[in-house]
């Protein structure tokens, strides 16, 4: 793999900050993306106590080159006690802002979107000031599963768009572009007063310009909220780093995208879809819905 440059360097994490959080989650049999996917950050947000819960896995039923979770064709039934378990994670940790994500489960007939509202009602059982988040697969275009899900009015939908049309094929060849958009765009009509949230990857081989077109895109699906984050190569058998960003290019479509109207765009080297997801509560502030 490609040298890191300087700015890809993480502070090292206060372990006892860290465990404290891994017990937590150990106790209570819960995953985050966090660990299954080899986030940067994990230091950082164990540390500050929060996490980004992943659900209905660990196994993927989809093996996009660019992910370091697990793939599995035949993944587990849904386990009807994760729900309670995360709200029982929330009280314990006393998170203000919860994300949950999921790995893609495409052997669901509603992709998983149930056990998402179930989640979302047990944690307000027990934390009802908690704003949540969810990061969203596809559901395979099901949008009657996604009006299901967004009957429980989250704060904040994310799904993610990863990359540019062109490089679709190579880096999520299950996913589909067009798709994506539809389902921001249905989001913002179907819950008014849900933040939409989308995010990219670059240093794949995408172009300045192909990723300015599709932060244009988003905007004209409503989309409220952007990431954008360096892609690390995971291991040798993931898709290499074609290029390393600088800050400074990040920093550049950062004020791109407030010209085009996102409220909030997070653009770095080290930024990721739930990485300081937390400053949303303040945007509900500023930008109420």
């Amino acid at each position: 793999m490609a040298v890191k440059p300087e700015w890809l360097r993480v502070k090292a994490p206060q372990w006892q900050r860290v465990g404290n959080v891994k017990e937590i989650l150990r106790d209570l049999s819960l995953n985050t993306v966090c660990e299954e996917a080899s986030c940067p950050n994990i230091g950082e947000c164990f540390n500050a106590g929060t996490a980004t819960f992943l659900i209905m896995g660990p196994a993927c039923t989809r093996a996009c080159p660019y992910c370091d979770i697990d793939f599995d064709k035949k993944p587990k039934s849904l386990d009807p006690t994760e729900p309670s378990r995360l709200a029982e994670a929330v009280r314990r940790m006393q998170l203000n802002h919860l994300v949950i994500t999921s790995v893609n489960r495409d052997d669901l007939p509603d992709g998983g979107a149930s056990q998402f509202v179930n989640c979302i009602n047990s944690v307000r059982k027990v934390s009802p000031n908690t704003t949540i988040e969810i990061l969203i697969p596809d559901l395979c275009g099901n949008w009657q599963a996604l009006e299901s899900l967004l009957q429980s009015v989250p704060e904040v939908l994310n799904h993610n768009t990863e990359t540019v049309p062109r490089l679709y094929r190579r880096v999520r060849p299950q996913g589909d572009y067009q798709r994506t958009m539809e389902l921001l765009r249905r989001s913002r009509q179907i819950s008014p007063t849900t933040y939409t949230k989308s995010g990219i990857m670059v240093g794949l081989g995408e172009t300045d310009e192909e990723v300015r077109q599709v932060m244009q895109d988003l905007r004209t699906v409503g989309c409220d909220i952007l990431t954008i984050g360096q892609y690390l190569q995971p291991s040798q058998k993931h898709l290499p780093v074609c290029d390393f960003i600088t800050p400074q290019q990040f920093a550049t479509w950062q004020v791109y995208g407030e010209q085009l109207g996102f409220l909030q765009v997070v653009s770095s080297p080290l930024t990721r879809s739930s990485y300081h997801a937390e400053q949303v509560r303040e945007l509900m502030i500023h930008f109420p819905k």
